[in-house]
């Protein structure tokens, strides 16, 4: 038993980058990875939406019940996309925010270095983003313009929160809620 208990405290005082935050976003990525090999890149995107769009109502509901609020507004809106981002890793913050859309940047992905190379994980942020701001503002149109995935330095990412001229102009996927 001794030896047992000598070789438990040798292996678990390993320099081994092993801990629940890497080891989830490390099974996200391959979970991707998989994806993207049996169903392809497309497909593989798609299905992360899907994942990304209930996120985004479970992430919308727990928002506005802490807030008591039936529905965000644009300014609330903004400040849920930053904070959600920041809660779980990631460095976004607004660089720009007029009335119709807000322009967001980030130096680091809460996937860390697992997304490079995975823009179907970027899914993830559109989807989230895109719920959260349709269900509240009735439309939202996402466009990725730059992104770690794609072995940029960072983010940035505009989330039109109205149809308009500039936004059909514009790359992005829509997303359409029940708000008017």
């Amino acid at each position: 038993m001794a030896d047992s208990t000598a070789l438990a405290d040798r292996i678990g005082g390993l320099d081994i980058p092993l801990e629940r935050d890497v080891f989830l976003r490390t099974l996200v990525r391959e979970l991707a990875n998989i994806l993207g090999d049996v169903v392809g890149v497309e497909q593989a995107a798609g299905f992360i939406s899907v994942v990304g769009q209930v996120m985004g109502r479970r992430i919308d509901r727990s928002y506005r019940d802490a807030l008591r609020v039936p529905a965000l507004d644009e300014e609330k809106v903004a400040a849920v996309l930053v904070d959600l981002k920041r809660r779980i890793g990631g460095d976004f913050f607004t660089i720009g925010r007029d009335d119709g859309k807000i322009v967001l940047g980030s130096h680091s992905c809460p996937f860390g270095d697992k997304v490079v190379g995975q823009k179907a994980m970027c899914m993830m942020t559109s989807n989230v983003f895109g719920s959260i701001a349709a269900q509240n503002l009735g439309y939202a149109k996402v466009h990725l313009e730059e992104t770690i995935a794609d072995g940029r330095p960072e983010c940035r990412v505009t989330v039109h929160f109205k149809m308009s001229g500039e936004s059909d102009a514009v790359e992005g996927r829509e997303y359409f809620g029940t708000a008017p």
